[in-house]
């Protein structure tokens, strides 16, 4: 059995959003014309950028939920509306949360996010991702489509997400071949002056040599 994860690989992604976009569309947007509205500034996928402006350091990622195999919102969750499919997706049942917001603390990614700011019972119903899986609803079914937003996993796609990302550096479905498809990248990266960048990321355009790595030397005493 596939166990679904996420995976972005820092030296593809541009922060283009993209992958904002399509979980907006493919989510929030459509689950925003019915019941259960996802309001402006809740994302259920955002781009965190680290070290922002400056230069050789600065680095882009995709986040969501990573559907963790031991997830901390799953164990501090009073009334257990978190559940674990069998393809390893981490859903939650809209009916049985109570807004208390301990998932929210417990996330380390800033997953579960509550369309209101207030005190316990007044966050309003929690959002995540749901790795376009949708809900404890029937397959898609209306009552799935309204609270959860489209379900690609049942229609045999993959995350919106993941699949409109036009550098592939967001990564989604089994973890196994995400695993061989990042090792594989890393394998032919090597080591060495081109490690890290565009170059590296994209490997050596044809007829390019690779960077020569001079070797260190030392002040004379």
């Amino acid at each position: 059995m596939a166990r679904m994860k996420f995976l972005c690989d820092a030296e593809r992604c541009i922060e283009c959003k993209g992958c904002v976009t399509a979980c907006k569309n493919e989510g929030c947007v459509t689950a925003c014309k019915n019941e259960n509205e996802v309001p402006w500034g809740v994302n259920r996928r955002r781009v965190v950028t680290i070290n922002d402006g400056v230069v050789g350091a600065e680095k882009s990622i995709s986040v969501a939920c990573m559907h963790c195999s031991d997830a901390p919102c799953m164990a501090v969750c009073p009334v257990d509306c978190f559940y674990r499919t069998d393809d390893g997706v981490v859903l939650h049942d809209k009916d049985l949360c109570i807004g208390c917001g301990y998932c929210f603390y417990a996330c380390p990614f800033g997953a579960p996010q509550f369309p209101q700011a207030g005190a316990f019972g007044l966050r309003g119903k929690m959002d995540k991702c749901t790795f376009c899986a949708g809900g404890p609803e029937p397959d898609r079914s209306e009552a799935e489509f309204r609270k959860y937003g489209r379900n690609r996993l049942a229609e045999g796609k993959l995350p919106a997400c993941a699949e409109m990302c036009s550098t592939k550096a967001l990564l989604g479905g089994d973890g196994d071949v995400i695993a061989d498809i990042y090792r594989e990248r890393v394998l032919r990266r090597g080591r060495g002056a081109d490690l890290w960048g565009w170059s590296s990321a994209y490997g050596v355009k044809p007829g390019a040599q690779p960077p020569v790595q001079q070797p260190a030397t030392r002040g004379k005493s």
